[in-house]
């Protein structure tokens, strides 16, 4: 079994679903609203125990009900969470907004996350048993950048989602493994809109890329290989909350199970798509055996588009 450990968020996401997102100085009427256990490193989490990886999460809750439910939610899900601290304030909050096309808007509050700034020796302790470290930027940068030089210092594989996008320190780009942003963070990172383009400008920093593509799949780039880009199942989608995070979950389990990175790519595609068609992050990721059965048969997820 695939060993991982996710240094990184946790968030209580606030979703209103509406028909169309309301524009500046705009009120618009919801049809729904849900609170939903979320925050990229806890999603990437889920999404990685659920694929069918042995996970363990770092990161940190507050002290209020908010905190409860997260961890309740990760123990759920049989992520260890042993090093996930509780501090005093709030937790990590996320507010979205859905509207019927299954686009989204997010506004995170980091609370808790924001506390944790540097790693202890238990930290480093566990990610040096692991296969691989998920990394994200929704805690603050130092301790992303010391998680990662922690990880490749002791030879654990660094998957690292470039979210949100910020100008990234050449210490984490050199102890990173695999970058995964998606097409817009690429963009922001290299100033380059065509994501060809964009992964190889990349792969001067980082030995490998994926750029996810949204609807259109994901493309991956390495310095040993020509760029092949992988097409994803045509769904439609309720939700994308949360897809990115299940596609670098299942990713990081397929690769840590060796398989070929074009597999391993179709195989986190399709568990994105099964994700996008329910709504929330965590709530919508799908368990091993449905990804194995929709990998094996994809005309029971694909529908028609049009």
């Amino acid at each position: 079994m695939t060993s991982i450990v996710v240094l990184g968020s946790t968030n209580m996401d606030l979703v209103a679903y509406v028909p169309r997102a309301p524009a500046l100085g705009e009120t618009v009427t919801g049809r729904a609203f849900r609170t939903i256990p979320g925050g990229k490193g806890a999603n990437q989490a889920v999404a990685a125990a659920r694929a069918g990886a042995e996970v363990a999460m770092i990161g940190a809750v507050g002290a209020d009900d908010f905190g409860v439910r997260l961890r309740a939610t990760l123990e759920h899900c049989a992520v260890d969470t042993d090093l996930l601290r509780t501090v005093e304030g709030s937790s990590g909050t996320a507010h979205i907004v859905v509207d019927d096309e299954g686009g989204n808007a997010i506004v995170v509050v980091p609370g808790a996350n924001g506390t944790l700034t540097s790693l202890s020796h238990g930290d480093e302790a566990l990610i040096g048993t692991a296969d691989a470290l998920l990394l994200q930027l929704e805690l603050p940068l130092p301790v992303v950048v010391e998680g990662a030089v922690t990880a490749h210092r002791l030879g654990v594989r660094t998957v690292l989602t470039p979210a949100p996008a910020q100008p990234l320190p050449p210490e984490l780009l050199a102890a990173t493994d695999l970058l995964v942003p998606n097409e817009h963070e690429a963009a922001a990172l290299t100033g380059l809109t065509d994501p060809r383009a964009a992964a190889q400008a990349l792969l001067r920093f980082v030995p490998e890329v994926v750029i996810t593509l949204g609807a259109a799949g994901s493309l991956y780039a390495s310095r040993d290989a020509e760029p092949v880009t992988v097409p994803a199942p045509r769904v439609r989608a309720v939700d994308t909350t949360g897809a990115g995070d299940t596609f670098v979950g299942a990713l990081a389990v397929a690769l840590g199970e060796g398989r070929p990175a074009p597999e391993a790519l179709a195989w986190a595609q399709t568990a994105a798509a099964l994700s996008v068609q329910r709504e929330g992050a965590s709530t919508s990721m799908p368990y091993r055996v449905e990804i194995e059965a929709a990998f094996l048969s994809p005309h029971i997820l694909e529908v028609d588009s049009a």
